[in-house]
């Protein structure tokens, strides 16, 4: 078992920055249209996970700090999924 030294150790933080930075890449060939709505908003939400989860940590000797950062996290990545839903239905990725 191996020890957390760090928020970037924990394994959701992980898998929130590379879906962060796959959503990234995906989103740069959204149309122009989308650049400053759908585009800057799945791009904000997917990132803001990652930084949710990291200031839970930093705040990880507070419980309810924690978990209110932890659902804030959760929260963002709820925004993600519907604009991920709408990427779908609009096609702009398979």
């Amino acid at each position: 078992m191996s020890v957390i030294r760090n928020y970037q150790d924990l394994i959701v933080y992980q898998k929130a920055f590379k879906a962060a930075c796959m959503i990234f890449e995906a989103s740069k060939d959204f149309p122009a249209e989308e650049r400053y709505a759908l585009t800057d908003q799945i791009r904000r939400s997917s990132r803001s996970v990652a930084a949710n989860i990291a200031e839970a940590w930093a705040r990880k000797v507070y419980p309810k700090a924690l978990i209110n950062k932890f659902n804030e996290s959760l929260a963002e990545s709820m925004e993600t999924e519907v604009w991920l839903q709408f990427c779908l239905h609009h096609k702009y990725i398979q």
